[in-house]
């Protein structure tokens, strides 16, 4: 394959075309922290420092998702919303980590929101410190206040995710997801107050209303001085020291305040009098007794809400324990069972980056999941066969959908999906009246064809002429993938003959005249890869390719200059193919971009110009008298080494045909 042809997208979701950018600076005058929990304290305006460059920028969003990483275990009192808050801030800094490469200018719409994630980070590590220096007893008084400034974070979390510009961020795609993951999270998460965070609000307003001595205040106290960690002379003067710090900032206005004292003075009596913790070990006092961790809300299936190993995503968005949900859907369920929507489809999707969350989680717990073995994942491979072929359309539908996204995970699954005979299946499927149920099968098709032992699998079946009929008449994403399929399969040499006899090409050429940009990309390089065997040269002319690719060539703004002078590249080397070429008046074009475009569209430039000038003396004299000299010169002094070698052939003969007119004059 020539190395100037950039490859195929070889899986899908295809991979998204961006340009590197650049981050606009701000900075951040970091907030004091304050005792109390103010209204202001989320929303307070930021100043943003716009002389500062761009490095300033990622590293000021790396140190802050640090600092509230550095932030540690969350204390007892709203530990739920703590850890959240923490888990989903972690998350991004591997989106932060990938930006720092990033080189050139980026959009306003992307500065904003960067700045948005900033302000949204810094009103997150305020409030985490909050909880972690503020009195135990404020926040458990101030529970609802301080559950509003929980959920204004979210909210401004979530919102300056919500438009961030993937397409231009030179991103992995599995660090998109996972922001995807945060955002998504964040958008679904509700500001309820815990049930444990309630209970102890009630055990501290029933004991302050009890307003007198009574053995029973004194158990409760006793109970609840443990639940809250107050336990030594010294977790009493801290907690002094952390109300008094509130009341100087404006705590002592609530309503409560004066119960807020009142039950710091019971502790104090109860804890230096009593003594109450005298009997525990010394290496126990003012320790807080190791608990069970805090399983995240998110990790768990909301069908038995037990932490999930096999997360899977239905049509409406929710994730769920794949044996859960799949029992779910074998009674006869077609709803979503939390949002009680109706499913438009019934496949299950692996969470692959919410089991790769759950699985780093349970080893920073050190909870071991039990591991799925092999023989597990063959069972799940041949239950999806075997709805494959007996299955309602439906069903079938959806079993097609899931192998589409098993084969696209790793070569493992494509070795073992098709050993166990789902080759032969998908390429019936391609037949399928139903759209859906064709795109599935193509596209799965597309994924096992990544490994090369599969690629002989798949041409035996008999699969090239369905996947031409899916090129000419299915939904435009099944004719981007049969394209892309096309081309995997035409790495083989053998194989080009095939597809090339299979009257693919010209149902390739229409979804590069016609198709999205995607289809075109797709198209293009198939073509390219045909190409190369000479027979299908004249089968592309013919198919009226050049057309499409000279209008390619005149709209840059569709960045495919390089993969249709490529094509071109190639056709001119048959007969037919220059002819095509210099009837589209191909010359003054090609001329431009040797003077104008990038070192690769020169080179490729100069080779079409140079074959056809080699066989046409007419083209010859019209590239002299269109100005070639001057970028061709250049061009052989300091263009690519394939650039500088054509550029210096070109003009010899461009030399050479005018000495021979000068001589017959």
């Amino acid at each position: 394959m020539n190395p100037n042809m950039s490859p195929a997208r070889l899986m899908d979701p295809s991979e998204h075309q961006v340009k590197q950018v650049d981050l606009f600076p701000c900075s951040d005058l970091p907030q004091p922290l304050s005792g109390a929990m103010r209204e202001d304290f989320v929303d307070s305006p930021n100043t943003v420092n716009e002389a500062s460059g761009p490095v300033d920028l990622i590293a000021r969003l790396i140190n802050l998702v640090n600092e509230i990483s550095d932030l540690g275990e969350h204390k007892r009192i709203f530990k739920t919303e703590c850890s959240n808050l923490t888990r989903r801030v972690k998350l991004l800094a591997p989106l932060f980590e990938e930006l720092k490469e990033i080189k050139r200018v980026v959009t306003d719409q992307a500065t904003l929101r960067f700045r948005q994630i900033e302000h949204a980070l810094q009103d997150a590590r305020n409030l985490l410190q909050s909880c972690h220096l503020e009195s135990k007893i404020y926040l458990v008084f101030e529970r609802a206040a301080v559950m509003k400034r929980f959920t204004t974070v979210t909210s401004a979390l979530e919102q300056a995710l919500d438009d961030l510009p993937y397409d231009m961020l030179e991103i992995s795609d599995e660090v998109r997801e996972q922001a995807e993951l945060v955002h998504a999270q964040l958008k679904r998460a509700k500001g309820r107050i815990d049930a444990q965070d309630m209970e102890l609000y009630n055990d501290m307003a029933l004991i302050v209303s009890e307003g007198t001595e009574s053995e029973v205040r004194t158990s409760a106290l006793k109970r609840l001085a443990e639940k809250i960690n107050l336990r030594t002379v010294a977790d009493v003067r801290q907690e002094d020291r952390a109300l008094n710090r509130a009341a100087s900032n404006g705590g002592a206005q609530t309503e409560r305040w004066k119960e807020m004292t009142t039950l710091l003075e019971y502790f104090r009596e109860l804890i230096v009098n009593d003594n109450i913790f005298s009997d525990m070990p010394d290496d126990e006092k003012g320790c807080e007794k190791p608990s069970s961790p805090v399983i995240p809300d998110d990790f768990r299936c909301p069908i038995s809400l037990e932490l999930m190993q096999d997360p899977v995503i239905v049509a409406t968005g929710q994730t769920y324990e794949r044996s859960c949900i799949q029992k779910w859907l074998d009674a006869g369920n077609r709803t979503c069972p939390k949002t009680q929507q109706v499913l438009s489809h019934l496949i299950l999707t692996p969470n692959y980056v919410l089991k790769s969350l759950i699985a780093q989680w349970c080893e920073t717990h050190g909870i071991e999941l039990a591991k799925k073995t092999h023989s597990g994942e063959q069972e799940i491979i041949d239950v999806l066969l075997q709805k494959l072929s007996l299955g309602q359309p439906d069903v079938q539908r959806a079993a097609a959908g899931e192998i589409r996204m098993l084969a696209k995970r790793n070569a493992e699954n494509r070795v073992c999906i098709a050993e166990a005979g789902a080759i032969p299946l998908l390429v019936k499927l391609l037949s399928s009246p139903d759209l859906c149920t064709q795109e599935h099968a193509v596209t799965a098709l597309l994924n096992l064809s990544i490994h090369d032992g599969n690629k002989g699998k798949i041409v035996n079946c008999g699969a090239i002429g369905p996947i031409v009929e899916v090129l000419k008449n299915g939904s435009m994403e099944a004719r981007e993938n049969a394209a892309a399929t096309l081309f995997s399969l035409s790495v083989v040499d053998d194989n080009k003959v095939t597809i090339g006899a299979s009257g693919a090409i010209p149902a390739l050429v229409n979804l590069l005249r016609d198709g999205s940009l995607r289809g075109k990309k797709d198209a293009a390089t198939a073509l390219f890869n045909l190409s190369i065997y000479q027979g299908n040269k004249p089968k592309a002319v013919r198919a009226q390719v050049v057309p499409p690719l000279m209008q390619l060539l005149k709209d840059p703004s569709l960045d495919m200059v390089d993969e249709a002078l490529a094509i071109l590249a190639i056709l001119a080397t048959h007969p037919e193919g220059r002819a095509a070429i210099s009837h589209a008046s191909a010359a003054p074009v090609l001329v431009e971009l040797i003077r104008t475009g990038s070192p690769r569209n020169k080179e490729n430039a100069a080779a079409v110009l140079l074959a056809l000038c080699l066989h046409d003396p007419v083209q010859t004299a019209l590239v002299r008298q269109l100005g070639a000299y001057g970028p061709l010169t250049e061009l052989a002094k300091s263009g690519t080494a394939r650039g500088r070698r054509k550029a210096g052939t070109l003009i010899d003969h461009m030399n050479k045909g005018a000495s021979r007119a000068y001589e017959k004059v």
